[in-house]
């Protein structure tokens, strides 16, 4: 599959900065970013709120990385599943937990807060809501603020899995691949 856009490159001075601060120690910046870099101005204004979800959430890592992996399965985006699968192991996931995520929330194993989560991804995803049984069981683990969280985490990694396959970003080599 051939990148729609590549890259923005020679951005500037500011912008490949801005860029650079992205990339995780051992790889390059996400390819959603580096392509997001042709609009400086979205970009700029993008990173704080990308910031506040990914590194200053009131979910737990774990908890958020199962929201983004299910969020990137049912939007069948390679780069996001391959990116935050990464980002998945570093919050504790195991391998029986990837597992569980991509055979879904009636999986066996989960805990009842992790099963609403997934289940929460994929209710958003098909009818852009969550039924008021899985919001119970949301209700009954989360406070208001990480229930406020769980939605837009589900957003934000739906928007990017729409950026990722729309624009066909580049999945480096190194991504594991998304299960079918």
């Amino acid at each position: 599959m051939n990148e729609r856009i590549a890259p923005a490159i020679g951005a500037g001075d500011e912008v490949e900065a801005i860029i650079a601060m992205t990339a995780p120690r051992d790889r390059a910046a996400p390819g959603t970013i580096s392509v997001l870099a042709h609009r400086p101005a979205m970009l700029k204004s993008f990173l704080p709120w990308a910031r506040v979800i990914a590194l200053e959430g009131v979910l737990s890592r774990r908890d958020s990385e199962i929201l983004a992996l299910r969020a990137s399965i049912n939007c069948r985006s390679p780069f996001e599943w391959g990116e935050h699968l990464l980002f998945a192991r570093q919050a504790g996931l195991s391998d029986d937990d990837i597992d569980r995520l991509v055979a879904g929330a009636d999986a066996d194993g989960w805990v009842p807060h992790e099963a609403a989560l997934v289940r929460a991804a994929d209710q958003l995803h098909h009818g852009c809501d969550i039924d008021d049984v899985t919001w119970a069981a949301l209700a009954a683990h989360y406070d208001e603020p990480q229930l406020v969280e769980v939605v837009y985490v589900v957003g934000q990694y739906t928007m990017l899995s729409m950026v990722a396959n729309g624009l066909r970003v580049n999945v480096p080599e190194a991504f594991r691949a998304l299960p079918d």
